[in-house]
């Protein structure tokens, strides 16, 4: 059946606005789930990645909360059933997080904590802040360590390797691995203890303590400043004699 050149003409302007339209339609619902706006979102974890899909960050709650990543693998992670984020680099590498949680048991006992922490690359904490409330008393403190150059993915690998094992042959395992594997060295502390003193501690390269300034629960204060043996060498005030 042939159409009058006319007729035609309108049949194929109709069509190509009807096209139109649906692209600008199509092209509006994908903007608008690129850039939705919610009032309120209830979830159990958020993942936030890059266009390529690498992990960035993880907002979690405890029982869904991640293992430890490096370069985009995850190593499963028993022990870590908190909520809190998780950062990671742009290799897909742990590099910090920020940690929490709280309650009191049966018996009336409260164990609570907060922990925000700054990783070096491939390996542990560097800058940690630290709040800590449980049976064995209470503290908050900052620390900052020097971490060793090898990665902490050979660590994470052992421990996936010998979890259920024996804790004899763990822990034969973990003291072969830290004969070739320096840790970390502990270079500065401040903070309260749990019996209610403060101190602040500075340390050598080998994580010895060298000054130590302290204010007990008495509320004396003390300046020491100690040997690479740990002997105090001179202290402000002088202790005494008698």
């Amino acid at each position: 059946m042939k159409f009058p050149s006319g007729q035609r003409f309108l049949m194929i302007y109709s069509g190509v606005l009807t096209l139109v339209f649906a692209g600008t339609v199509l092209m509006g619902a994908t903007s608008n789930a690129r850039r939705a706006t919610f009032d309120q979102i209830t979830v159990h974890r958020i993942n936030v990645v890059e266009p390529d899909g690498t992990l960035r960050m993880v907002i979690s709650n405890a029982a869904d909360s991640p293992g430890s990543f490096f370069h985009g693998r995850e190593y499963s992670r028993p022990d870590r059933k908190v909520g809190g984020i998780l950062f990671l680099n742009d290799e897909g590498t742990e590099d910090g997080g920020l940690l929490y949680g709280g309650h009191k048991d049966k018996n009336g006992k409260v164990s609570s904590f907060g922990h925000l922490s700054f990783d070096a690359y491939d390996q542990d904490q560097t800058v940690v802040i630290q709040n800590l409330d449980n049976t064995d008393g209470k503290s908050s403190y900052l620390e900052i360590n020097d971490q060793p150059d090898w990665s902490e993915e050979a660590l994470a690998k052992l421990d996936n390797k010998v979890r259920g094992f024996p804790k004899a042959q763990q822990d034969a395992a973990y003291h072969q691995f830290f004969k070739t594997h320096p840790r970390a060295k502990h270079r500065i502390y401040l903070g309260t203890d749990d019996d209610r003193s403060s101190e602040l501690t500075l340390t050598d390269p080998d994580g010895r303590p060298r000054i130590v300034a302290k204010v007990g629960v008495d509320g004396k204060p003390v300046l020491q400043f100690l040997d690479a043996d740990g002997k105090v060498t001179e202290q402000f005030p002088r202790a005494s004699t008698h």
